[in-house]
């Protein structure tokens, strides 16, 4: 399994403060959210990955 760059994930550079972080957060859980995406596998993939990023950020 490959090593994850959650800085990455998020869009944000390893300095990111956590506002920064934060506010990518908020920007990519609406675009990837599943109640907007219903039924796009990848959507919701990708919001869960953006999620675990966040909550190993913050």
């Amino acid at each position: 399994m490959a090593k994850q760059d959650y800085y990455e994930i998020l869009g944000v550079s390893k300095t990111a403060e956590e506002r920064e972080i934060k506010k990518a957060y908020k920007r990519l859980a609406m675009k990837y959210h599943p109640d907007r995406n219903q039924g796009d596998k990848e959507a919701e993939a990708k919001f869960k990955e953006i999620k675990e990023a966040y909550e190993i950020l913050d």
